[in-house]
């Protein structure tokens, strides 16, 4: 008998521990992607319902996607992958892939994951090693990537 009541105890614990992150991961949907040309800088802003992602980046110059790893085809002479947990595109209508024609320096902004509250832009850009900056704005929530154009 004791077992069991460890083993229940376990698993309400386990599962404890389990439901708050599903549940902030479905408080954060992208709602929207916005992109602007600024002096001196590109702008590619993500809107999001909940709370701030945490955010990582890294450049890269070929795409791929999270799950399968199949390539991605994107315009850009690299790309600045931003990487937004927990976080989610599931509802989203927008497009997910799409050229900035209107931008100086960034030509494109691609999802490639959207998996398990793991949500990944890539933002191609002309020119390697651009400099960039992200930054958070609040209500709405929004991760902003500012992209040097000099």
């Amino acid at each position: 008998m004791k077992r069991i009541a460890a083993a229940a105890l376990v698993a309400v614990g386990m599962a404890v521990g389990v439901v708050p992150a599903v549940s902030a991961a479905e408080g954060n949907e992208l709602t929207a992607i916005r992109t602007g040309l600024h002096a001196g800088f590109d702008r590619v802003v993500f809107d999001f319902t909940g709370p701030r992602p945490s955010v990582t980046e890294y450049r890269t110059t070929s795409l791929e996607h999270c799950a399968s790893g199949k390539p991605i085809t994107a315009t850009g002479d690299e790309f600045l992958v931003v990487s937004m947990q927990p976080a989610n595109a599931h509802d989203y209508a927008g497009p997910r892939a799409f050229d900035t024609p209107g931008l100086s320096k960034v030509r494109s902004v691609t999802n490639t994951c959207d998996f398990e509250a793991h949500l990944d832009f890539a933002i191609g850009y002309a020119t390697k090693g651009r400099a960039y900056r992200i930054s958070f704005l609040d209500n709405p929530t929004r991760v902003v990537v500012d992209v040097n154009n000099s």
